[in-house]
């Protein structure tokens, strides 16, 4: 199992217990039964201060031997000497309602997590060397309920995901960062972003922040975070954010509990619009559907690694902040997409190659902008 391929696996969330028969048939209160763990949360001690300088506490790390990050389809290459440092927090692999959070030995967990990131953090390896923390991730039921002891599994992982990026930032020294995550690690990315580097030093650094599989509000939320959303290819310093669906689509579930929530400048994020990136031009999407072409990850017949497509669609953003894709690539989706139209285990894989070259890009303008910036220094100093 360990060596299928990340985004087949993927669906497991969903299929490990016919969840997306059973969804479309009863509904999301059966899914909360078969997901939410009966018993309560139980709080754990925080880990020991060096615990992420230890290799072993690594998904992925520069000097990890077989690293699932460095996965490329055939004819790419990981960059020989990447610039960047990468932080990316992978989201749920743990699928147990036995606990609400994944203990660090789950070999299930820890496997499905290692494929993630062939398909997910695999993009960022072109442009920088990239750390993927194992973590004592929520339970995927935490996700499907209100009750108090979710939001605990949550800062549980939170907490893990703090601790391993300080340690991240002693490791990657001076070099340019580049943050990234999908679901669960986007909502933490979320929460780093406004804790470590809205308002400090640390912001001037940041090439992006790729907050994939989570919304963001444009009003509530991007205030608080400390960078600003991203309106250009070429921009530096700035967030990426979208969630997949076909058309027609039925975004209600995401709406709703985002509608039901709290942003980080403490305001409702209901009735707000979410941002909105389109993947290929690495700009907020229009409205209007328009044609572009995507590099997306097709998988090979025995599920043992996958191939780079060329496919075709429209895109547009709705009024609220979803991505929508007027048609979807042959070898994506089919009984894997979830209620609504919904393909969210796809939105690294659908575009692939262009985030690829979105980070590309944007760590040359970064480098660009640095550059402006010590020259500016040395005339200051000369003159």
């Amino acid at each position: 199992m360990a060596r299928k391929f990340l985004y087949i696996v993927a669906v497991l969330i969903v299929l490990a217990l016919a969840a997306t028969f059973a969804y479309r048939i009863w509904g999301v209160e059966l899914l909360r039964q078969a997901m939410v763990p009966g018993g309560r949360f139980e709080a754990q001690a925080a880990l020991p201060a060096d615990s992420y300088a230890r290799a072993d506490m690594w998904l992925a790390r520069p000097d990890k031997p077989g690293n699932p990050a460095l996965w490329t389809p055939q004819g790419i290459k990981p960059a020989a000497r990447p610039e960047a440092a990468v932080f990316f927090i992978h989201p749920t692999s743990y699928l147990n309602r036995a606990k609400w959070n994944a203990p660090l030995d789950d070999t299930e967990a820890n496997d499905r997590a290692n494929l993630f990131l062939r398909g997910q953090a695999s993009p960022f390896n072109g442009a920088g060397a990239i750390w993927a923390p194992r973590y004592r991730q929520a339970t995927f039921g935490a996700f499907l309920t209100t009750k108090a002891d979710a939001q605990q599994a949550l800062d549980l992982a939170y907490r893990d995901v703090t601790a391993a990026f300080d340690q991240f930032l002693k490791e990657a020294g001076d070099r340019p960062i580049i943050l990234a995550g999908h679901s669960q690690g986007a909502l933490h990315l979320t929460r780093l972003l406004h804790d470590r580097v809205a308002g400090k030093p640390l912001a001037k650094r940041i090439v992006a922040a790729y907050v994939v599989g989570w919304p963001v509000s444009r009003t509530a939320d991007l205030p608080a975070l400390g960078l600003p959303e991203c309106t250009a290819a070429d921009q530096s310093g700035c967030i990426l954010s979208w969630q997949s669906f076909a058309e027609p689509a039925d975004p209600s579930l995401v709406v709703e509990s985002f509608d039901g929530s709290t942003g980080f400048t403490g305001a409702p994020r209901k009735g707000t619009t979410m941002v909105c990136t389109n993947p290929v031009t690495g700009a907020p999407a229009s409205g209007e559907a328009t044609r572009f072409d995507i590099g997306n990850l097709v998988p090979k017949s025995d599920l043992s690694s996958a191939t780079l497509g060329k496919g075709a669609t429209t895109l547009r953003c709705d009024a609220r902040g979803i991505l929508l894709l007027g048609t979807v690539p042959d070898g994506v989706g089919g009984q894997y997409v979830l209620p609504g139209n919904n393909y969210h285990v796809f939105d690294y894989a659908l575009f692939w190659a262009n985030v690829r070259a979105d980070a590309e890009r944007r760590l040359a303008a970064h480098r660009a902008k640095r550059s402006a910036w010590i020259d500016l220094f040395v005339r200051r100093a000369v003159g």
